[in-house]
């Protein structure tokens, strides 16, 4: 048996619009299918295939991808 490693909850989410770069704490509840840029106030939402904004534009996919891998949050 592998030693699972340590979930990250922080992720930084980069706006694709105007490339802000802003740490956030991800949920660890809950997929989080939209968030407001702090800079340009552009809506993000999940591109096609992903379950919530931290798999799409953060540094760091959402807690339960990192444990269990794609398709574990139930959405995608």
């Amino acid at each position: 048996m592998t030693p699972t490693q340590p979930v990250t909850l922080t992720s930084v989410l980069t706006c694709p619009v105007c490339q802000h770069a802003q740490a956030e704490q991800m949920p660890t509840d809950a997929c989080q299918w939209f968030y407001e840029c702090t800079s340009c106030h552009t809506l993000l939402k999940p591109l096609a295939g992903d379950c919530c904004v931290y798999c799409s534009y953060g540094s760091v996919p959402c807690p339960p991808i990192q444990e269990q891998g794609k398709g574990a949050c139930g959405c995608c």
